[in-house]
């Protein structure tokens, strides 16, 4: 009988040392903290009784977005800011979401990230696809080795053995 994979979940995943960002920041500070720091996406947090409340998320895209519709048609006044940009009420998980669960919501929403949150809706982590891409080529690499070892054709003198002298 084989031993089934342990399936991780979001908290055994998710990197617990998010960067994030304030809703205050400047469109024109978001894109130099995401540029330096080499990010993609940021959670945007308040602080509240010191914890980190997620409030929304912003992207590359998002950036590139406002900052092309500013160049070309002119830039708004006031200038814009990461609480005017993000996307509020994105798609989190919860600590326990497992793997399988993970990669049904990445595949079917697009997504690159997810911040892991509490109930109370607390930051605790951000769980990328790279992280459930690696997780499940660990199973899968699990699973080949579980079906070469059944497929295996065991060493004739130890059946031997076992059918002529009952030892193995």
């Amino acid at each position: 009988m084989t031993n089934a994979p342990t399936q991780e979940t979001a908290e055994v995943l998710m990197n617990r040392h998010v960067k994030t960002v304030t809703e205050e920041l400047s469109l024109a500070d978001v894109i130099q903290f995401l540029t330096s720091h080499d990010l993609s996406f940021a959670p945007v947090v308040r602080t509240e009784n010191g914890r980190q409340l997620l409030v929304g998320v912003i992207s590359e895209k998002d950036c590139m977005s406002r900052l092309a519709e500013d160049l070309f048609f002119g830039s708004p006044l006031p200038p814009r800011s990461v609480g005017t940009l993000m996307k509020r009420h994105p798609v989190c998980v919860a600590p326990e979401t497992d793997l399988f669960s993970l990669s049904s919501l990445f595949t079917n929403h697009g997504l690159r990230h997810a911040p892991v949150t509490e109930e109370d809706g607390h930051l605790i982590g951000i769980v990328s696809r790279r992280d459930i891409l690696r997780s499940l080529e660990k199973v899968a690499a699990g699973g080949e080795r579980a079906i070469e070892a059944r497929h295996r054709h065991p060493d004739p003198r130890l059946v031997s053995n076992l059918r002529y002298f009952g030892k193995g």
